[in-house]
């Protein structure tokens, strides 16, 4: 094997050899062949995890220097009309570069707001870091912000929701678009700073009353960027489709397949069915049926349709409403299995023996019929007994062979040992009209692992059959942790009492331990978090490195094409693979697969975060009226601002500002991730339980600021001078803070010189 190159090897090649950052040129440049080019590629994403390296396309780059080619936005006109501007994609730590635009007389006239790709040069100057020369302007795309609107005597502000950003925005008469006061407002900057330094903007877009209930999410979809309304090309196309029919598909509507949802799903892609195997050679064995939609079917690549699915890359799901990947016509209807009603699907058929392991599988496209439309909850109650008119009637055939399956299943699961977080999930439930009935944590139920259990089959079996194939395809990939945030995890073990086996290839198995041991203890939750923030992000690849987390080689998504691109790609391939007809991959699916991965990796991340905010804001808004009651939680993080709390009783987090706990100084230890106190050398960690109150609840911005009260048990002291000094923590407690850092510090070393 390959000897590899030290990271700091690797930042130096980087800096000498600006034009060769490919993975290949880098490779090439060391030595690195064969297998040890996948210990490459961990060791270039570990130092881009670290900050150090920023990934563009196909090289690397140090993210504290612009690239050679860069696109620019044009950020003000200075007094002499000079054009600055500034980078689209800084990733450095440092202060954002500013950048002097150099015309030539042949270029066009530019403004604020105006994108450009253009080749820039460091320079050492006063006012700007860099100077650029134009290759070509790519559009105009002035900056938006989203706020409330505060009508002042010539025109007025704007006051940012997002709670990150406290800069005001001033709006000149003229630009308000007939906002009125305390209206939510979407603007976009339409010149330089105006007086008191402030930024000006002109409102484009009224959304109404920033306090109504169904706004909550507005504000979410339209501060993330997420598209919520289709074109009406792409409606047009949706309302022409009609539905399948038989031709070129095998007939499995006398299959008593069924799909069981939430309660309130909006749509069903997936239906079940299992019963025991008849195979002589497989006794104890079982058959399991994954019906999805076929949705290839009515998003051929290349249509109005595909752009838009691929645009959204995924569907967004809110409290109150869902924005779709699809139209309703597809996603509510044609593309969703109704209960008694033919839809066109992709099946596979599974083969697992007596303790769960899959023996054999084949995929056929078909016309189906769902026997019934159920949910998690009925279903579990029917095998438990309880059983309603709509289940008796499918308890022998459908609901315990399904179970059955699924009782073998688990035996695999046991054996395989994913990772096996507990980290309970909040359901904010509404009222008729928007407002907060109540915050509950679902219940995980036998039902509820079912349908997960045999989801994860039928992807396993689409990447599989793929692979055999050597179909091009998207994978599910969730890459092992570092060894730096391992070592930080088996450090937080160890001060919680606890052990996490090192020195052997870290397997799922080890955390899983890990986990027991803490679990019913104190200890619990922290350890949980901690192992959380250990992992990588999942991530959609053309290139298979692993799911980690499922422990699985081969792991692609299948089974959800309704609301997820990367499924409607898996889709296409085994259309194409098995020659089933026209609509499979195009040479242009093939050709973009890697930048279609990157791009909805990030549009699934937009989601994500944009679902998080409106939770924020719902919660916000549930605690507004709770503003100076006391509750207890416990500290999920710690950073030099502050201390955040998840409260037990919503789930809710919290910041207690560093300003408001106590009347000492409290210095932040990095390595050790703790705050420690100046004068009374008090410890503050992840995981202590603790008391806060309640002293702020924002609804527009989802901000929620506590005050400690007590930490395990015992109430917050008060510094010994009776003011906040300065000082250093006690010297013992520092030294062996210091102490535990140092040995943190030379664990880390080892592990990456090694």
């Amino acid at each position: 094997m390959s000897q590899l190159p030290s990271k700091s090897d690797i930042l130096q090649w980087i800096e000498d050899n600006p034009t060769l950052t490919a993975k290949r040129d880098i490779a090439k440049a060391f030595g690195i062949k064969g297998a040890a080019r996948i210990d490459l590629k961990r060791l270039l994403k570990e130092l881009e995890a670290e900050g150090h390296l920023e990934k563009r396309r196909k090289t690397y780059r140090d993210p504290d220097r612009l690239p050679p080619v860069s696109v620019l936005r044009i950020r003000e006109i200075g007094p002499d009309g000079d054009l600055f501007a500034q980078p689209m994609e800084w990733q450095g730590e440092g202060v954002e570069p500013t950048v002097l635009v150099i015309p030539r007389d042949s270029d066009p006239a530019l403004g604020v707001g105006d994108r450009i790709l253009a080749r820039v040069q460091e320079v050492k100057a006063a006012d700007h870091h860099y100077t650029a020369r134009l290759i070509r302007r790519i559009g105009h795309n002035p900056h938006k912000v989203l706020g409330v609107f505060r009508k002042g005597a010539e025109g007025g502000r704007i006051l940012p929701i997002d709670k990150g950003d406290g800069k005001e925005w001033l709006v000149p008469d003229g630009a308000t678009g007939g906002a009125k006061d305390g209206e939510l407002v979407e603007a976009e900057q339409s010149g330089p700073r105006g007086r008191m330094g402030l930024p000006r903007a002109r409102i484009v877009n009224r959304l109404g009353d920033p306090t109504a209930p169904k706004a909550v999410s507005l504000i979410a979809i339209h501060q993330h960027g997420i598209p919520d309304d289709f074109p009406d090309a792409v409606i047009e196309e949706a309302d022409r489709m009609k539905p399948a029919g038989l031709k070129g598909r095998v007939d499995m509507r006398d299959m008593p397949l069924v799909t069981i949802d939430p309660a309130d799903a909006r749509d069903h892609d997936d239906a079940c069915w299992a019963h025991e195997d008849d195979d002589p050679k497989n006794e104890g064995g079982h058959v399991i049926w994954v019906a999805i939609a076929d949705v290839a079917h009515y998003v051929p690549s290349g249509s109005a349709l595909d752009r838009e699915a691929k645009k959204r890359g995924n569907s967004s799901y809110f409290p109150d409403r869902v924005v779709p990947m699809l139209p309703d016509r597809l996603s509510g209807d044609l593309c969703s299995l109704h209960e008694g009603v033919p839809r066109a699907c992709i099946a596979v058929r599974m083969q697992i023996d007596a303790k769960g392991r899959k023996i054999g599988h084949r995929f056929q496209r078909g016309l189906m019929r769902s026997v019934a439309s159920l949910n998690y909850e009925e279903v579990q109650a029917a095998r438990d007994g309880d059983i309603n008119e709509k289940c008796e009637p499918l308890m022998q055939d459908v609901i315990h062979p399904l179970y059955d399956a699924y009782a073998a299943l688990v035996k695999a699961r046991a054996e395989r040992q994913p990772l096996d977080l507990d980290l309970p999930e909040r359901k904010i439930v509404l009222d008729d009209v928007g407002q907060v009935q109540s915050v509950n944590f679902r219940d995980r139920l036998d039902a509820h692992k079912l349908i997960e259990e045999f989801m994860i089959l039928a992807n396993v079996a689409a990447a599989e059959t793929l692979v055999s194939k050597r179909s091009p395809l998207l994978f599910r990939v969730h890459e092992e942790p570092s060894p730096e945030k391992l070592e930080a995890l088996r450090e937080t073990a160890q001060s919680a009492g606890l052990r996490l086996a090192k020195g052997q290839v870290l397997q799922t198995r080890h955390l899983n331990a890990l986990l027991n041991a803490a679990e019913g203890t104190d200890q619990d939750e922290l350890i949980n978090i901690s192992t959380l923030r250990a992992m990588t992000q999942a991530y959609y690849s053309p290139m298979n490195f692993g799911h980690f987390g499922l422990a699985l080689q081969n792991y692609a998504h299948f089974t959800s094409p309704i609301r997820r691109y990367s499924d409607l790609i898996v889709h296409r391939a085994l259309i194409s693979s098995h020659q089933w007809g026209e609509d499979g991959l195009s040479a242009e699916d093939i050709e973009r697969l890697e930048n279609t991965a990157t791009h909805i990796s990030e549009t699934e991340r937009r989601s994500m975060m944009a679902e998080r905010d409106t939770t924020d804001r719902y919660l916000a808004a549930f605690l507004s009226e709770r503003v100076g009651n006391e509750f207890t939680g416990r500290i999920s993080g710690v950073a030099k601002f502050g201390v955040f709390v998840r409260m037990d009783e919503t789930g809710a987090d919290g910041l207690i500002p560093i300003r408001s706990l106590g009347r000492e100084y409290f210095h932040y230890d990095r390595d050790s991730n703790t705050l420690m106190g100046a004068d009374t050398g008090l410890t503050i960690g992840i995981g202590q339980r603790v008391t806060v109150k309640l002293t702020e609840a924002l609804p527009v911005t989802g901000g929620i600021a506590l005050e400690l009260i007590s930490l395990d048990g015992k109430d917050m002291p008060r510094g010994p001078s009776g003011g906040r000094g300065r000082g250093k923590p006690p010297k013992r407690k520092l030294a062996k803070a210091k102490a535990k850092a140092a040995k943190t510090k030379r664990k880390v070393e080892r592990t990456r010189r090694g």
